[in-house]
């Protein structure tokens, strides 16, 4: 079962792959309706940090199974839709600014996502690495 909640998901068939990525964007949605905060209610604090926390599993989560470019998608995307709409152009450089926010939190996210994903043999992986060291070949010249 964790196999296949772990898996890449382009190893996975389609219908699959799209259901898991519009689950994630539709669980992006919700964090922010139930967790979205108001100023005029209190305790706001604790619902940004709770939907900063969501927001982040989902986008290393995403960023493990998946390519770089999907948490921005499913992850940063719903939000920051939800939020263009309810500021209803009213505020837009904190929209703005919150926008810019939760993208970069998505992509570092994801990235630590990526750096947990098991490593896949290829006969390629060191041709285009700038870290990798050829090997060393000696002469047998005397």
């Amino acid at each position: 079962m964790t196999e296949k909640l772990l898996s890449p998901l382009r190893t996975r068939p389609w219908p699959e792959r799209w259901l898991t990525r519009t689950l994630g964007a539709a669980l992006a949605a919700g964090a922010y309706e139930v967790c979205a905060p108001s100023s005029d209610v209190p305790g706001a604090g604790v619902g940004g940090l709770a939907l900063s926390v969501t927001l982040l599993l989902l986008a290393a989560y995403f960023g493990r199974r998946d390519d770089l470019a999907w948490p921005l998608l499913l992850v940063a995307a719903p939000p920051t839709v939800l939020m263009y709409m309810s500021f209803e152009s009213e505020q837009p450089l904190q929209w703005a600014s919150a926008t810019l926010v939760i993208a970069a939190g998505t992509l570092i996210a994801a990235t630590v996502g990526r750096c947990s994903r098991p490593h896949e043999e290829d006969e390629t992986a060191g041709l285009l690495c700038a870290h990798a060291r050829p090997p060393i070949v000696r002469s047998r010249t005397r």
